[in-house]
């Protein structure tokens, strides 16, 4: 039997019937688009992260490149960021004609090194813009006071990370502005694409509903105060994801519990378990372990139906699209080590613990036959 790295379909079977009942609504609504269901999802996760403010958007990385235009970064900008993350946060950087400058990771949380922002920074440099990689929270009391102390603008990318924590406040409320995915990948995934902006500052969400909205008059559409976007989040999605949003804890949890069940069984192999800061409570979007033989456990896992990925085996710098930044190899030291030795191993809300012993068994066994 195939044992897959998460399980949608699963989630999806356990909460059917009330996904339905929200997405009929809508539909009998005929209100698709900026409606009750993205006004009331908005107040929900805004209320959720404390964070004041929510503005949904079409998906993730828009969320992005609205936020750091609406704080002004762009042509000139430095943006100080991490290597070791998706493409699409430092892509965004571009997106808004800034530099994304790339700051090397801690080696055990894989999260921007806080300790190396002053170094980095410049005249230039206008915002941080920290990555809670998989679900594990950036160290952001170092990065709020480095950033407090230049004024430079947080923006939090926790994509990965709705419902995780630092010393007791949940991601989303730590910084200036924070940006969330619905991709159904997703530890609150929607059912196609989506995104969500957070932030305390009333006069950045008020510039960033325009924004969304190509630039214009939240009272009159056909007035247009700047050049905008069209990014907006649908109302199916708000719908579901309304239902989702019920049982984001309960999920979170039970992913920290297989996450506990791996560290235990994994304790005594060759392999580096997830680590977790004190300060934080994670949400294992992914569950990462290091090997030095990545590559080729990776090959046995596949042959023998586990599904397993590389997260991330190219770290930016070293992307062709960032070639003329000037980076090469050994530039970022942790992040491209890092990037040879770090795969994922399925995790899911729904996974069940014969399922995680049966993949231990595999990593068990490919060990006893090359040590």
């Amino acid at each position: 039997m195939k044992t897959p790295l998460m399980d949608l379909k699963g989630q999806y079977g356990s909460i059917q019937e009330e996904v339905s009942q929200a997405v009929l609504r809508v539909l009998e609504s005929g209100h698709y688009i900026l409606g009750p269901e993205v006004r009331a999802l908005e107040e929900e996760v805004a209320h959720y992260v404390s964070a004041g403010h929510g503005i949904g958007v079409a998906n993730g990385t828009d969320a992005l490149v609205l936020t750091l235009d609406a704080a002004g970064v762009g042509q000139g900008d430095e943006v100080l960021t991490t290597p070791f993350t998706f493409f699409a946060t430092a892509e965004a950087i571009s997106r808004v004609g800034a530099t994304p400058v790339f700051v090397d990771v801690d080696p055990q949380t894989y999260n921007l090194d806080a300790n190396q922002l002053e170094l980095k920074g410049t005249a230039k440099t206008k915002a941080i813009l920290p990555v809670h990689i998989f679900g594990q929270p950036a160290n952001m009391d170092d990065v709020v006071s480095c950033a407090r102390d230049h004024e430079w603008f947080v923006l939090e990318d926790a994509a990965q990370a709705i419902g995780a924590d630092w010393n007791g406040r949940r991601v989303g409320s730590l910084g200036d502005a924070a940006t969330f995915s619905f991709f159904p990948t997703k530890n609150l995934g929607g059912y196609g694409d989506g995104g969500m902006i957070v932030t305390p500052d009333e006069n950045l969400a008020t510039k960033l509903r325009s924004l969304r909205v190509h630039g214009s008059d939240p009272a009159n559409k056909y007035i247009n105060r700047r050049i905008g976007y069209n990014s907006r989040l649908d109302e199916l999605q708000a719908a579901a994801l309304r239902v989702k949003l019920k049982y984001l804890d309960e999920w979170n949890q039970a992913r920290r519990e297989s996450a506990q069940l791996y560290d235990q069984l994994l304790a005594e192999l060759p392999v580096t378990t997830p680590y977790v800061s004190e300060e934080a409570n994670s949400t294992y979007h992914l569950y990462i372990i290091q090997s030095e033989q990545r590559d080729e456990l990776m090959a046995y896992l596949r042959k023998r139906g586990i599904a397993t990925n590389a997260y991330y085996s190219i770290p930016l710098h070293l992307q062709e699209a960032f070639h003329g930044l000037g980076y090469q190899e050994g530039s970022l030291p942790v992040a491209e080590s890092l990037a040879k030795r770090t795969l994922a191993l399925p995790l899911y809300p729904e996974i069940k613990e014969e399922t995680i012993y049966q993949v231990v068994k595999g990593v068990k066994e490919f060990y006893q036959g090359t040590i």
